[in-house]
């Protein structure tokens, strides 16, 4: 298949999580011999940040980590679409594009044999259903939702006729445990502060918890305010800045334990979805033990994964448990590698990617034999 995909950024996940999962699945189309082209906007937020704060330099670093994966820059007034859309055989539209380009793409796609899919990775869905409702799906062929609940959120609102939960999961050719062979610390944090989404819950939950049992804690991420910066100081917890995705395994493994702490509107009204932070964790072979969110698609099994401390007291005794007692940190660990690697790789979801074409309709040569495609085409051009 030839796969054109409108994210917000491939080069940059200054603050931009749906960089992580859009790296796994362009690797893996790349892998199984699919044409994939990413289009970003020209001066995206994310990469403005970045690139003020850390020159050109981690844009040249991204390259060393994903040789193979390229994208194209792009201005939404003298974007070309004939030409971007020539010959293409699947096209996803992310939800961080702006409304215009949705409906622009979905004009587009009434005089094309391509197949269209929109791609929500967010719980705007819920908290910004007026804002959401305002694109324009009404000529694309489905909605892939990051869980069952925002699936159903479109299918009732009619914002679409079919929609898949297509979770994030976790890029394993970046993703998996190094080597340790010592530890900077016992405890390592990494996500952003961001609007107060759950300010209460990382204070209940990470930084009371490592002053009370004295930990050596280190967290990551941007957009911490001086209130913020204020008290992991006052936790003892050093703070690291903007650290690339691509390097989160090196850093997993210089410590004993993780946390997951969801935002607030995934802990509250989005059942099933654990975001991308879980699935990387297990991934790399560290402990994780989160706050509390239900799992309601039984993605997991709570308890053997992964703990879940309901409350900051619990945090603390399972912190406790899993810094001394090194059995049952290697049984979370082996539990929570084998389930992602078993269910939870950008592998898997590539495969319910070809299931979800083969729905759509997208000749079966170009799904599982896109080399043959490929060839076969040529040969009749």
């Amino acid at each position: 298949m030839k796969v054109i995909m409108f994210y917000h950024s491939l080069l940059s996940d200054w603050n931009h999580g749906n960089a992580h999962f859009l790296r796994g699945i362009a690797t893996e189309l790349q892998k199984r011999h699919h044409q994939v082209q990413v289009f970003e906007p020209e001066n995206g937020w994310s990469l403005s940040n970045l690139t003020q704060q850390y020159g050109e330099t981690k844009i040249q670093e991204f390259s060393k980590y994903y040789p193979n994966l390229k994208t194209n820059f792009y201005r939404p007034e003298t974007l070309d679409l004939d030409k971007t859309l020539q010959d293409a055989d699947l096209v996803i539209v992310h939800e961080w594009n702006d409304h215009d380009l949705v409906k622009r793409i979905g004009e587009h796609r009434k005089n094309s044999d391509y197949k269209l899919l929109f791609h929500d990775t967010h719980h705007r869905a819920l908290t910004e259903r007026e804002s959401m409702s305002q694109y324009d799906l009404s000529n694309y062929d489905g909605v892939l939702a990051f869980g069952e609940v925002i699936r159903n959120i479109y299918l009732e609102e009619n914002w679409t006729t079919r929609a898949w939960a297509w979770h994030e999961a976790a890029d394993h050719n970046v993703f998996y445990p190094r080597t340790k062979d010592s530890f900077d610390g016992d405890l390592v944090w990494i996500g952003n502060w961001g609007d107060e989404e759950r300010t209460a819950e990382l204070h209940e939950f990470l930084l009371k918890p490592v002053k009370e049992l004295g930990l050596r804690a280190k967290v990551y991420g941007v957009r911490y305010p001086k209130h913020a910066l204020k008290a992991l100081a006052d936790a003892g917890i050093q703070y690291g800045g903007w650290l690339p995705n691509y390097m989160v395994p090196e850093v997993f493994a210089r410590y004993k334990v993780t946390v997951h702490v969801p935002r607030r509107p995934y802990a509250e009204a989005l059942p099933g979805i654990p975001t991308i932070r879980p699935f990387e964790a297990m991934a790399c072979g560290i402990p994780l033990i989160s706050a509390p969110w239900e799992d309601s698609e039984n993605l997991f099994r709570p308890g053997r994964d992964f703990l879940v401390a309901r409350n900051g007291e619990e945090m603390k005794q399972h912190l406790k448990w899993v810094l001394t007692d090194q059995r049952k940190a290697l049984d979370l660990v082996c539990n929570g590698r084998k389930v992602i690697n078993r269910h939870h790789t950008c592998s898997h979801r590539i495969h319910e990617l070809k299931t979800i074409c083969k729905e759509l309709g997208i000749a079966h040569d170009k799904i599982y034999n896109p080399t043959h495609s490929s060839a076969h085409q040529k040969a009749t051009v």
